[in-house]
């Protein structure tokens, strides 16, 4: 069974999916282990989770969240608690469920004085959109996944040098499942491209126990480049309060703010991508 271990944990005071307080943090280790069947790694909301302090075995708690920063939250009986290795944690927001709409570290950022990866961007810096226009980042918004808790929604999509054709991207590009590409006038979630080939879904075994995945804020929703590929930019319905960062926003702009979707068509799911289009994408990565 899949086992995970933290330092502190933290007695949890709010609404779940929102947020809440964090007191009574309490120092020692605390193991958790996955009692799902079949054993897979993954342990999805609702399921029983075994726990120890110290090396002595707890009552089994129940998973009823994750929070931003990919941690559990378990209730026991009436006691709910978050686990964590940071020792300094007054609050945490609660998902259902983890999710990720990013680039994985790594990615190369196209800028007006050329590439740089995205996890060295910061506010201000200029990007290059995919017009040839150069926008200043208005956020970077981060996200750390564990993968224990997150499952098969922590694998993200790799899309091989030149699957796109024309040469794009130039370098394997390994972002989340739900991020954009802009392809023919559309914004199609790299999901929906797998094709199993050259545009394949990492399997879990190869993500790392945490890793984490970081998405560009623009004033507008905007197509930058991400490997040379037309990317989007952040768009407000993925939740910035499931970023680690989010109280930096709000530290910064007082409130979160609404973006206007760029109008093109957005295709989420395999069977929304024209034949042709999947065919081309075949053809031209396998030239």
């Amino acid at each position: 069974m899949t086992t995970a271990t933290y330092q502190y944990l933290y007695l949890y005071s709010g609404l779940v999916p929102g947020t809440g307080t964090l007191s009574g943090k309490q120092n020692n280790t605390y193991t958790v282990t996955e009692m799902d069947l079949p054993d897979d790694g993954q342990t999805p909301i609702g399921s029983t989770i075994a726990w120890s302090v110290n090396g002595s075995d707890q009552t089994p708690g129940v998973l009823i969240g994750v929070t931003s920063e990919g941690e559990p939250l378990i209730q026991q009986s009436s006691v709910v608690f978050v686990l964590s290795n940071s020792s300094v944690l007054t609050s945490a927001t609660v998902s259902e469920s983890a999710y990720a709409y990013c680039f994985a570290p790594g990615t190369f950022i196209g800028t007006p004085s050329g590439e740089t990866t995205v996890e060295t961007l910061h506010i201000g810096d200029l990007v290059t959109t995919a017009d040839g226009r150069a926008v200043p980042v208005k956020w970077i918004g981060h996200q750390t996944v564990a993968k224990l808790f997150a499952g098969e929604r922590a694998c993200p999509v790799r899309v091989a040098k030149g699957a796109l054709g024309e040469g794009l991207p130039h370098t394997d590009l390994v972002l989340t499942a739900d991020h954009a590409l802009i392809l023919d006038g559309l914004a199609i979630n790299a999901g929906a491209l797998v094709n199993g080939t050259t545009i394949t879904l990492e399997p879990l075994s190869a993500v790392p126990d945490r890793v984490t995945y970081y998405h560009v804020e623009t004033e507008d929703h905007d197509v930058i480049l991400a490997n040379g590929a037309a990317a989007e930019t952040f768009i407000d319905y993925a939740d910035r309060r499931g970023f680690d960062n989010h109280a930096e926003y709000i530290a910064l702009y007082g409130e979160d703010r609404i973006i206007t979707e760029m109008p093109l068509p957005r295709i989420s799911t395999a069977r929304l991508v024209a034949p042709a289009l999947r065919k081309r994408l075949a053809g031209e990565a396998a030239a």
